[in-house]
């Protein structure tokens, strides 16, 4: 994949997914803006793109603010000239159940993903769209948005909405040449340690540099961060340009695209439909087939 030429800000770099994306975007030509909280660690991530003969720059900031957003797209403006592609990666967790979760729990997470993602991509089309050579915005998003998850219900109503912008903002930006995709991916990174199925595997892996095990990779969808990185890559690039308002996921060796929102059955009665005979028609109308909820749970080959 070439992107020579291409200049590239991604929010949540100094580690982890984020990180990975920043390096693989660099390896293939890509100018790119680490940015992190955390100073030590986009130094660290921009030192170690220049040391493999990439372009890199470091921005330090907390994303959610228009400053912060803005300060983004001119570090990309002032180190390469211009910004292509943006890749919104930043993100926290404060997971907690409904009845325990805080206004801040909620607030904090909201803001970094969901209003992050909003200031940073607004930021990247006002200047994408003065350029007039179109851009790409790949918005990340999370499983817990497609289908929701225990304890996370700031997370997952935040990652649910990063999909509903992708697709009004495919439509908002198409005649000016900017795709819109969120991306859906599954990797082992400390989050995914957590889960006690994976815990175990992911360890025994790293500590061996043994490959994570088939049913992993391909029945879970689940592999290191590199197996991501290379769905960003081609977003980015001109290959990708027919490709917009999508929801993808990737992870291991499953590359997926999950389907958009829709009636799944539908049923008719003369004059609207009382809660009485709602109640009557449900069981065997609409509701014969309910929809699942949740994350399924890993199944182990042993299990």
């Amino acid at each position: 994949m070439d992107l020579q030429g291409k200049v590239a800000v991604v929010t949540g770099s100094g580690r982890g997914l984020g990180l990975a994306y920043a390096q693989t975007l660099a390896a293939a030509g890509a100018a790119v803006v680490v940015n992190d909280v955390d100073r030590a660690a986009v130094d660290s991530a921009v030192e170690a793109i220049r040391a493999r003969g990439g372009r890199a720059a470091g921005a330090v900031a907390a994303v959610g603010d228009s400053e912060a957003a803005q300060r983004l797209v001119d570090t990309a403006v002032e180190e390469f000239g211009r910004l292509d592609v943006l890749v919104t990666n930043a993100g926290i967790l404060r997971d907690r159940v409904l009845w325990k979760m805080t206004d801040d729990d909620f607030d904090a997470v909201v803001r970094v993903h969901l209003r992050g993602t909003f200031t940073c991509a607004r930021a990247a089309a006002v200047r994408m769209r003065e350029q007039g050579t179109g851009g790409r915005l790949i918005l990340i998003s999370s499983p817990a948005g497609q289908r929701g998850n225990f304890g996370q219900t700031n997370y997952a109503a935040a990652k649910a909405g990063i999909v509903a912008m992708a697709r009004t903002w495919a439509l908002e930006l198409g005649r000016a040449g900017i795709s819109v995709n969120a991306v859906v991916p599954v990797a082992a990174t400390e989050m995914t340690k957590t889960i006690p199925a994976f815990e175990p595997v992911i360890e025994e892996s790293e500590r061996t540099g043994a490959p994570l095990p088939d049913w992993l990779r391909k029945d879970e969808g689940l592999g290191t961060v590199e197996d991501v990185a290379g769905l960003i890559a081609f977003l980015a690039s001109d290959d990708s340009k027919d490709v917009t308002g999508q929801a993808i996921g990737i992870g291991g060796d499953r590359l997926a695209l999950w389907a958009h929102p829709k009636e799944k059955a539908v049923a008719f009665a003369d004059g609207g439909w009382s809660a009485d005979t709602i109640a009557a028609e449900w069981s065997a109308g609409v509701g014969a087939e309910p929809e699942t909820y949740g994350i399924p749970a890993p199944t182990t080959p042993e299990a």
